[in-house]
């Protein structure tokens, strides 16, 4: 929680998420031969969201382990079921929401974070990519990033449908990389979907969504 004094809490990094940002950074610079671009361009502090195509189950710890802000991830509320998958996700910073990302609650749990001074991973598309092509994004995305002040990093990852998409059965050894982009603001689409109608807010939802995803696509691979 944050301090009345304004002094945000220490930012949450367990043994468990420690040791799973390090194997991870190993195992994804040695057999898939990392390469991560533009990490300087997250604030070191501060609330931010980092918002990232979806294309392997290796997305969210390749993201993760490329930078070394704590991240907090969205994760299916179905996925906290179980008692030990429950326990893992939460160790590792993953806040349970509905596959919509619009529920008042996890709502209420992101925009505390975020106003705790956190980082936030979010996957817009919901769900890994079926052919390797960026997806539509789900609902309420426009209306997280509206009811926020933080600032928005898009994210692209390259390689990773080729290293383990949804035909693999097991990782395969193919070059990943991670680009960050330039921030997004979204100031005067903030101020419009507080000031407007019910109509046109969701309308200016619907422009926030529309911006981050063609930024996204934007990011482009690196050869050199």
């Amino acid at each position: 929680m944050s301090d009345p004094s304004g002094i945000v809490a220490p930012e949450r990094r367990g043994i468990s998420y420690f040791l799973g940002w390090w194997f991870f950074r190993i195992y994804t610079g040695l057999y898939h031969r990392r390469q991560v671009f533009n990490e300087e361009r997250i604030p070191r502090t501060g609330g931010v969201i980092l918002a990232s195509n979806h294309l392997s189950y290796i997305d969210p710890p390749l993201v993760g382990c490329s930078t070394r802000r704590v991240i907090h991830y969205l994760a299916r509320a179905s996925a906290f079921k179980g008692a030990i998958g429950g326990a893992i996700l939460r160790s590792w910073n993953s806040i349970p929401v509905d596959r919509d990302g619009g529920s008042a609650k996890g709502l209420r749990t992101i925009l505390e974070c975020l106003r705790e001074g956190r980082a936030i991973m979010m996957f817009p598309e919901g769900t890994r990519s079926p052919d390797g092509t960026q997806q539509a994004s789900r609902p309420g995305i426009g209306l997280m990033i509206a009811k926020s002040d933080a600032p928005v990093i898009p994210v692209r990852v390259f390689g990773t449908y080729e290293a383990y998409g949804r035909h693999h059965a097991i990782p395969r050894p193919r070059r990943v990389q991670v680009k960050f982009g330039e921030a997004l603001g979204f100031k005067e689409l903030r101020v419009e979907a507080s000031e407007c109608n019910p109509d046109r807010r969701r309308e200016v939802y619907d422009e926030i969504t529309t911006k981050l995803m063609a930024t996204i696509a934007l990011l482009e691979s690196r050869t050199d």
